[in-house]
């Protein structure tokens, strides 16, 4: 006897399915609905019933969840039941990163700087210069944040700055 699984309108069964799209790029992050409705301001219930199919996000969600997933949002409904009209809509590229990435990336290009260029042949108190810089925007940053796991980031940049601020003036 074939198993029995209910499914609801809208919904066609197998890899088709945004929503299932959507469910397993959200377990691949390792994040609970509640994490994503909170990244994108909608309820737990509301990213529930996208992962079950039975509501199809609007243009404005599948935007933000291309983003979020850092692809684009053709990418993300290809091959899937979201409808063709809808897709037409859509925007060809989004921001794939929160301004904490981008701040933290340039951050480690700094210090990688400092390390491989700047330390030979620059005085210290250069070095001090951009660590002092560092030290201001990430404590700027850290008033800002939200999100636990940049929150997170943020103060272990903020320790690693600091940690190198005092290798720098001991060095002195």
């Amino acid at each position: 006897m074939d198993t029995w699984e209910p499914t609801w309108p809208g919904r066609p069964p197998g890899p088709g399915s945004l929503g299932q799209r959507i469910a397993g790029l959200r377990g691949d992050r390792g994040w609970t609905q509640q994490q994503l409705a909170d990244r994108l301001g909608i309820s737990r219930v509301a990213v529930s019933h996208l992962e079950t199919d039975l509501n199809t996000p609007g243009e404005r969600t599948v935007a933000l969840l291309a983003g979020l997933f850092r692809m684009e949002p053709h990418d993300l409904v290809a091959d899937t039941s979201y409808p063709l009209a809808k897709s037409d809509r859509l925007p060809v590229v989004v921001a794939r990163w929160t301004e904490v990435e981008h701040q933290l990336a340039l951050l480690q290009r700094d210090l990688w700087w400092i390390d491989h260029v700047a330390a030979p042949v620059t005085e210290l108190a250069a070095v001090d210069g951009v660590l002092a810089g560092w030290a201001d925007a990430l404590a700027d940053l850290a008033t800002r944040v939200l999100d636990p796991s940049e929150v997170d980031a943020v103060a272990t940049a903020r320790r690693t700055v600091a940690d190198r601020r005092a290798r720098s003036t001991a060095a002195d």
